[in-house]
């Protein structure tokens, strides 16, 4: 017995918002990997994996009992034109399991082409199912909202991109897989009634106690709002990168879907594209909190049939505020700052710049923060002096980070929080380790050229607690190598 007990409430809301139809299997599949983490959030016992029912599923070759796959419809703003209709090209929702953590929907990703794949053939490549599967993780452990991951597979049928690839599988965990451009499908079609039904279905899953509320919808509109305004937010204190963040990539409610051309900064450069197929820097990394604020208008109009407009309109203005007030207390989290000064705002922008001017390693310069103290200038032990140097030699204008650390020295001065307690907080909130895209790479090519998939799941282990210190990892946490600044991530997969 494989003891998932499936749910499908998103089937029943009609065939206007799906296509039902089965995956199309791998042929000759294998598992790659399996999330024993996530295993554990869908109630499942790890001796199950081990069978073959689970191969056969994870690989798109048997649909379990009580399952009801479907590709979910919606259109979506792609680099900022509409795009009537997208949907679910490569992947089918499974169902819904309810777990130990709460409901999950299950996304079978690359389960072959659907009446939404534009001609493509439906599949996900191993490379770009290696990407996704540890990058969710990896926002996860950060604690910033995100699918998970389940599982890759792949199996013996050649994919055709730039070159011939290996065809893969990945078992997409979500809260929910309803999006911005879900919403904005129904409303350009003009069916209002549609809009209102998924706005409904979206409140019952995951809105209870507002439903039955007269101002439901509104309330709907601003948790959506709020909730990407803190989402990215998130992104910016730990210098992720989404990359395409087009409206049929926006979550209802604010996780972190759709991994493709990704990236987490290097070097503090807020002009950073990750995505080469960006040209014009749409989605930049100093860009994303504008972008997020752009999607959020294009779900007002798609919200114009249930909320006046003047209302759509109060709670837009909410999002800036709130995003800037979240950042800074992000920053001042990284910085150890438990209380609230008027010249904090200062003292970040001070020290972004100066990131900038002398291209910083942006994680590597926080993890050492962490071990600033106050008694570095006065020398007291060799041990301050070290520490003190190791965070100044980062910089190519010394004597600029000298100017900063002696207002921040000044800054923590004002706290009440020991030295101790302080160092303790600081290495909680800013992470030893974040998944470089050298790191996908080294797994990627291991994987496809050496059918070496054991640095998957090291990588897997490190990135599920990036805080912690992992001394058989400690290559990651140092400077990424100089060929990694040749790579090049695109759209394709």
């Amino acid at each position: 017995m494989n003891q998932l007990t499936f749910n499908n409430s998103f089937s029943t809301l009609g065939d206007d918002f799906f296509s039902r139809l089965q995956p199309m299997g791998l042929p000759e599949p294998r598992l790659v990997s399996v999330n024993s983490d996530a295993v554990y959030s869908l109630g499942l016992d790890p001796k199950e994996l081990k069978k073959d029912w689970f191969l056969r599923w994870a690989s798109g070759n048997q649909t379990l009992p009580g399952s009801d796959p479907l590709a979910m419809v919606y259109s979506g703003h792609q680099f900022g034109g509409y795009s009537p209709q997208l949907g679910d090209g490569r992947g089918l929702l499974l169902g819904e399991i309810e777990g130990p953590e709460g409901k999950w929907d299950i996304h079978l990703k690359g389960a072959g082409s659907t009446p939404y794949s534009r001609f493509g053939d439906g599949r996900a490549v191993l490379r770009s199912s290696i990407r996704e599967y540890l990058c969710s993780e990896a926002i996860h452990g950060l604690g910033i909202a995100s699918t998970r991951a389940l599982s890759i597979t792949m199996g013996k049928e050649p994919v055709y991109r730039e070159s011939v690839e290996s065809a893969a599988m990945v078992i997409r965990l979500a809260r929910s897989h309803v999006r911005f451009g879900s919403f904005e499908y129904f409303h350009h079609t003009q069916r209002p009634d549609l809009v209102k039904q998924l706005a409904d279905y979206v409140i019952e899953q995951h809105l209870p106690d507002i439903q039955g509320e007269q101002d439901q919808y509104l309330k709907l509109f601003r948790y959506s709002v709020h909730h990407t305004a803190k989402l990215i937010a998130q992104w910016q204190a730990v210098g992720f990168a989404h990359g395409v963040m087009n409206t049929d990539n926006m979550s209802i409610i604010g996780e972190t879907m759709d991994y493709g051309p990704f990236g987490f900064l290097d070097t503090y450069n807020p002009e950073f594209i990750c995505n080469h197929s960006d040209t014009g820097g749409r989605y930049s990394f100093k860009r994303q909190p504008m972008i997020g604020l752009w999607n959020c208008n294009a779900l007002a109009n798609a919200f114009t049939s249930l909320i006046s407009v003047e209302e759509l309109k109060q709670i837009l203005e909410e999002y800036e505020p709130l995003l800037l007030k979240i950042l800074l207390e992000l920053y001042c989290q990284k910085l150890g700052l438990d209380e609230k000064h008027s010249d904090d705002q200062t003292l970040i922008d001070s020290l972004l710049a100066s990131l900038a001017e002398s291209q910083v390693d942006y994680t590597i310069f926080f993890r050492k923060l962490c071990y600033f103290n106050e008694k570095m200038f006065d020398k007291h032990s060799s041990e301050d002096e070290t520490s003190y140097t190791n965070l100044r030699d980062l910089f190519l204008n010394r004597e600029d980070f000298d100017a900063w650390a002696r207002k921040y020295r000044e800054r923590l001065g004002k706290e009440n929080t020991k030295t101790a307690d302080r160092k303790v907080s600081m290495l909680k909130t800013n992470p030893k380790y974040v998944f470089r895209n050298y790191m996908a790479e080294i797994a990627i090519r291991k994987a496809e050229d050496e059918k070496d998939y054991s640095e998957i799941d090291r990588l897997l282990t490190l990135l599920q607690s990036p805080f912690d210190e992992h001394p058989d990892c400690e290559e990651y946490a140092k400077h990424p190598p100089v060929w990694s600044q040749k790579l090049s991530v695109s759209c394709s997969s």
